[in-house]
């Protein structure tokens, strides 16, 4: 048994991500990571956050880790143990994961997911956490950080072409599923292994060329 899994298309904390109140209201509070918010003024993420689970009666902590040392440090790895959710923000995929990748914030987390804790990823964080990472300036694959091996997530599904979409399902490995997530649209994953869609848009998973159910996910 994990926590739940919330993979979030993007332009989170905004009306369409109505599946935030059941997901976050029973936690109390929420450790918000704006990492890949580092250099795109993450304090305006940050007060949209806290606005935005103000009325669901969470409060928002903050884990300030901004770059490669940051995350590198034990103070920090302990804060993520402590939290009784995380929800790591959009923002640059590329920074994101040369600040997290192989370190004690990163274990911390994922830890913390095994051993029950809610974790949502949006937008760019739902890419890099892939093993293979989709490079969203060109649709090719690139490596991520190693925690989601099994599929890879294209967030902002609704802002992609058509051809570059087609790119990235062509690129693929034969059985290997491509999940694409529309902004303000959450795709969740329950302790018990079951996968559903909640939000303002749709998810689309293909695996081999071809439309699939979300029972193809493991």
């Amino acid at each position: 048994m994990s926590g739940t899994l919330v993979l979030v298309g993007g332009e989170e904390f905004t009306d369409g991500c109505s599946f935030d109140r059941d997901l976050f209201s029973g936690a109390g509070s929420v450790l918000v990571v704006p990492t890949a918010k580092a250099y795109e003024d993450p304090g305006s993420v940050i007060a949209r956050a806290t606005e935005w689970f103000a009325p669901m009666g969470v409060s928002v902590d903050v884990l300030e880790v901004y770059r490669r040392a940051d995350a590198l440090e034990e103070s920090a790895a302990a804060k993520v143990a402590a939290a009784k959710a995380i929800y790591l923000t959009s923002g640059s995929p590329m920074h994101l994961r040369s600040v997290l990748k192989d370190s004690p914030v990163l274990d911390a987390m994922v830890e913390a997911w095994r051993s029950g804790v809610t974790v949502a990823l949006a937008g760019e964080a739902a890419a890099v956490a892939c093993q293979n990472m989709v490079d969203s300036r060109g649709g090719a694959f690139t490596a991520g950080l190693d925690v989601i091996l099994d599929f890879t997530v294209v967030p902002r599904l609704n802002r992609w072409s058509p051809e570059m979409w087609h790119r990235t399902v062509g690129l693929a490995r034969a059985g290997f599923p491509i999940v694409g997530i529309d902004e303000a649209t959450a795709l969740i994953r329950s302790g018990d292994k079951q996968w559903r869609v909640e939000g303002a848009g749709k998810v689309h998973v293909y695996v081999d060329g071809t439309d699939s159910p979300l029972s193809v996910l493991p």
